[in-house]
């Protein structure tokens, strides 16, 4: 926790941890206060053998605000972390304030093979052999020489070294294999929110994506506005998906000017009601035809 004033809770994407957000914590710490934990199964919070759904992981969420004392959050969430986010929102829209969403996973099936791979049985064996001494330290230095060429296709894999790096961890492999499992298949991502984006009206939303993503496509921010017309959509150019390590005081700048320029949700059991019996103006099916569909080999 970093700072005073009203609460945003920061969840970081799969196989990350809080440190993701250190390049904004302290900037974004000036205006607010920063709750950025690990998550279940990632970083130094513990890895049992549990839930690891964007449901439970959205309990989890509640849970701890509970103890902190704060009723009421702006939720971030990155990767995975938008998948508990917007989850989050919808399982307690009285304590959510605002929702931003970067790179997040839930908006579409399509997601980069790497992690396709985890949901795979053979995971944990083959991690196992890839991490011992001497093997992980050469694939990380070899990950981190490729980021540093400048193609677009290797912009995150520096990003992409310290996550199986934290592999080594046996107790990291198994709950990042249950995380996956929950979310995605070998088709791709099977958690979505499209079904339920309409009750974005009641909540502002913003999306923010990089235009060199190669783990969920740049795509899906199309699809995000789409499905949820009232949200606010940032694409930063030279950026992959961690586009608030790649720009981070343009991301600090998007965050609070997001902030400043909207109200906080209120939530009315009533209105809420309506919205849940009434459904969608549009039906999703239809929505989705105006969304160009995802390209490349991420899909």
């Amino acid at each position: 926790m970093a700072g005073q004033g009203p609460a945003l809770l920061l969840l970081h994407g799969l196989g990350c941890d809080h440190t993701t957000w250190n390049p904004v914590i302290r900037s974004l710490a000036k205006k607010y206060t920063v709750i950025a934990p690990d998550l279940l199964g990632h970083g130094r919070s513990a890895k049992p053998r549990a839930d690891y759904s964007v449901g439970g992981y959205a309990n989890g969420m509640r849970d701890l605000l509970t103890v902190l004392n704060i009723d009421k959050v702006t939720v971030v969430g990155h990767s995975l972390g938008g998948g508990v986010a917007m989850q989050f929102a919808y399982q307690f829209p009285e304590r959510t304030e605002r929702m931003i969403l970067v790179a997040p996973g839930g908006l579409g099936p399509e997601v980069t093979p790497m992690i396709r791979a985890v949901s795979l049985p053979g995971f944990k064996m083959a991690m196992a052999a890839l991490t011992v001494p001497g093997v992980r330290h050469v694939g990380m230095a070899g990950m981190r020489a490729l980021s540093r060429t400048g193609m677009s296709l290797t912009h995150d894999l520096d990003e992409v070294a310290e996550i199986y790096d934290s592999f080594k961890d046996p107790g990291a492999r198994a709950a990042i294999s249950h995380v996956v499992r929950a979310v995605v298949d070998v088709r791709g991502q099977i958690v979505t929110m499209v079904d339920r984006a309409y009750l974005t009206r009641e909540m502002p939303m913003l999306v923010v994506w990089g235009t060199e993503d190669k783990v969920i496509p740049v795509e899906h921010a199309d699809r995000a506005a789409v499905i949820a017309p009232g949200a606010q959509v940032e694409v930063l150019g030279n950026a992959g998906h961690f586009p608030h390590k790649d720009h981070p005081e343009r991301f600090v700048k998007i965050v609070n000017d997001f902030i400043r320029s909207t109200r906080p949700a209120t939530y009315h059991r009533g209105r809420w009601r309506t919205l849940l019996r009434n459904g969608p103006s549009t039906p999703v099916s239809e929505q989705l035809q105006l969304v160009p569909a995802a390209s490349g080999p991420i899909a």
